[in-house]
């Protein structure tokens, strides 16, 4: 059987990735509305219910219309947007999140991907608070620098046209209410919402997310090897993991941690330094934003999903 996917929005940064990982695939049928109808809702409400799987790299508000104009019920949906991401009847496609995650990703009708800022951190910080190495209410600040992709298509324009004039460093998100913040706390099993911080780097793709921890007012104090040893045994027990854990190790620098280490790929690898007699930990992630944090995450949730196909 070959199944049928329609990318509504597939002219955008992430349905333009996801299109060129489809490209070479015999297993499937990418059916599209005509360049002349891109915006004729009729046209594209066709594809929706054509589709056995729909992916949807939009804006929110137009995701949540595609959602409404899907009339039957056999079309599965993966949803790029931040629409959909804790709402109910969805399920959070990140695999690697549980045990069980990606068997629930198989059999899901519905799917919220993942975005790429709150991935790294819920990665890192959901297993120490199920392991009880971190309270659900431990104060949670999370930093980071992207390529300027991850800022669609207008920023891309600008970067681009900017060139060697654009910013090297672009702090953003100075109003402390970040739009993954609902998304990153739910999924990161926390009570209260982290601070968070990202920035743009002059640089196409790539990311590194921070999440420094001050454990010395805990009441019992994890030590580095400890919080290593949580994350690592939750990775090391999934199949078909794309997210790696690095060795524990105390290093000054390396230069395999750098935001453009693993851009075409799907990998996320996860790293853990410490300092046991200031009762500092700092926990990084390695990964492309527009690999395992869009185009690449999707593309994994769809072969899930395709997987139960038959």
């Amino acid at each position: 059987m070959t199944a049928k996917i329609f990318i509504d929005g597939e002219h955008g940064t992430t349905g333009l990735q996801i299109r060129a990982r489809l490209a070479e695939r015999r297993d499937i049928e990418v059916i599209s509305v005509p360049v002349e109808r891109r915006k004729d809702k009729a046209a594209r409400a066709e594809c929706l219910n054509r589709a056995d799987i729909a992916i949807l790299c939009l804006p929110d508000d137009a995701a949540r219309e595609s959602v409404s104009l899907i009339e039957n019920g056999t079309t599965r949906v993966i949803d790029a947007s931040t629409a959909h991401r804790v709402a109910e009847g969805w399920i959070y496609g990140f695999p690697e999140m549980d045990g069980g995650q990606a068997a629930a990703i198989a059999g899901a009708r519905r799917v919220a991907n993942p975005g790429c800022w709150p991935q790294g951190p819920i990665a890192l910080l959901r297993p120490l608070v199920t392991a009880g190495l971190l309270p659900a209410d431990f104060p949670v600040t999370v930093n980071g620098i992207s390529g300027y992709s991850g800022g669609g298509r207008a920023m891309i324009e600008d970067y681009e046209a900017r060139g060697e004039a654009a910013p090297e460093f672009l702090p953003y998100g100075l109003s402390l209410n970040h739009k993954h913040l609902p998304e990153l706390r739910t999924y990161a099993k926390l009570a209260r919402d982290p601070l968070m911080q990202p920035a743009v780097g002059n640089f196409a793709q790539g990311m590194i997310t921070a999440v420094p921890l001050q454990l010395g007012e805990l009441d019992r104090v994890p030590k580095g090897e400890e919080l290593h040893a949580a994350i690592a045994d939750h990775y090391a027990g999934l199949a078909e993991s794309v997210v790696e854990v690095a060795p524990f190790a105390a290093i000054e620098r390396s230069g395999d941690i750098e935001p453009e280490r693993f851009n075409g790929t799907n990998t996320m690898r996860l790293h853990v330094f410490a300092n046991d007699a200031r009762a500092q930990a700092l926990l990084l992630a390695v990964y492309d934003n527009l690999g395992k944090g869009a185009s690449g995450a999707a593309v994994q949730n769809l072969d899930l999903m395709l997987s139960a196909m038959g």
